[in-house]
């Protein structure tokens, strides 16, 4: 009970330092990536040339178009606005489709799936969407399966990969695991990890209806 407690407990912790991390980045996102923009925009709109008139719109026109890219991708890693539009399906189906161009991302929900309270779907959305980017950055495997099945009383997601896998007591000091398993926790829900090295790993949870 007490080692649960500890778990839950350094859980917590790390997720707050998550915050905190994700804040600096963002914070440093927007001060060398929009802020620069910004400047380099405020310098071609303070020397526009009559004879260049043409070159400078292009120019002026590409940096609006990437702030307006950055500024998107800068609020849709603070926040997946749209899933509140879309909910949780069609959001996961854009997923795959962004991503289709790094690994196969196969996606299988049943037919019955009962929408969540917007809290869960986005914990529920940022756990895959954490498990695929940590399967694309170290696993080394080419296949992602995502499969949402509702039962009576829970809801069930399995994870799966067929990567290299991992040693889940060293793998769990990092970052992207516990980011996984606080925000299950946080939604009262119970996760289970089946990995074997050299043939991918799986992740089943499940949640409460």
């Amino acid at each position: 009970m007490q080692a649960e407690l500890d778990h839950q407990q350094e859980l917590t912790l790390e997720h707050i330092k998550g915050q905190e991390d994700e804040r600096k980045r963002i914070a440093i996102s927007v001060h060398d990536d929009i802020g620069n923009r910004l400047n380099i925009l405020s310098l071609w709109l303070n020397n526009l040339e009559p004879e260049n008139q043409e070159v400078s719109k292009k120019i002026i026109n590409a940096q609006i178009t990437e702030l307006i890219d950055s500024t998107r991708n800068i609020s849709h890693s603070l926040y997946p606005v749209n899933l509140e539009k879309l909910g949780l399906i069609l959001y996961l189906q854009e997923l795959v489709s962004n991503l289709a161009y790094r690994i196969n991302l196969e996606l299988e929900i049943d037919s019955a799936y009962q929408k969540k309270d917007i809290f869960t779907e986005v914990q529920i959305y940022r756990a895959i969407q954490e498990f695929t980017s940590n399967v694309i950055k170290h696993s080394a495997a080419d296949e992602v399966i995502i499969y949402i099945r509702n039962h009576k009383k829970y809801m069930s997601i399995i994870l799966s990969d067929n990567g290299q896998s991992f040693d889940y007591k060293k793998a769990i000091k990092g970052m992207g695991l516990k980011n996984i398993e606080s925000r299950i926790l946080s939604v009262k829900g119970f996760y289970k990890w089946k990995n074997k090295i050299g043939k991918g790993s799986r992740l089943i949870i499940n949640i409460p209806n």
